[in-house]
């Protein structure tokens, strides 16, 4: 389901906000959408995957084979998701970090953490209109959950991390972005008796 950009609601903000959650959880349309309420800029995982994809000459899928046999993949996204984190959580400028694992990337300097989620069966049929396996789907997704709890000690099922948890499958993409924007406008980072103090992850 695609968000009318038409009625999407401005709302002012300077925080630096990473969003995470598990393949076909929605993450990208509502980043699109955030990102114009916003006015402001965000990068993906997505897209430093293929910003490697393409510096190695290799296939999304090639580079997802490789991922599999050596963590030189993953530490390389995560190095350069984590210098965008150092760049922009000083910027005191709205700014949208998107990956599985931006939160943790981003430790201190982030403002706002999401995690965006669906049950199973939803994303499966949203990741099939991708023309992404159900298959392949569950198995990145725990291979990645067993990879960062390798490398990192951290557990994505851990859902106490984030300021907002969003089960995508049961609002609307319009209603997605105005249960966050809603939260975004009514944080205050000086009354904030719940934020999350983590050390920055050591690769």
């Amino acid at each position: 389901m695609n968000l009318d950009t038409t009625k999407v609601r401005s709302v002012d903000s300077n925080l630096f906000i990473t969003v995470s959650g598990p393949p076909g959880c929605g993450a990208t349309t509502f980043c699109e959408s955030l990102s114009k309420s916003l006015d402001c800029g965000y990068v993906s995982g997505g897209d430093i995957f293929r910003e490697i994809a393409a510096d190695h000459d290799m296939s999304l899928s090639q580079l997802i084979a490789k991922s599999d046999e050596t963590n030189e993949i993953d530490f390389t996204i995560d190095q350069r998701l984590r210098k965008i984190a150092e760049m922009w959580g000083t910027a005191n400028k709205a700014f949208i970090l998107e990956a599985r694992l931006a939160g943790w990337l981003a430790g201190n300097r982030a403002d706002f953490r999401i995690w965006l989620d669906a049950p199973e069966e939803v994303r499966v049929n949203r990741a099939r209109d991708r023309e992404e396996m159900e298959s392949e789907m569950r198995v990145r997704e725990v291979s990645e959950a067993g990879r960062y709890k390798s490398y990192y000690d951290v557990d994505l099922s851990d859902r106490s991390f984030y300021d907002l948890v969003i089960n995508t499958a049961r609002w609307s993409p319009e209603a997605t972005l105005d249960i966050a924007l809603t939260a975004i406008e009514e944080y205050q980072p000086t009354d904030d008796e719940g934020a999350f103090q983590r050390p920055d992850l050591t690769f």
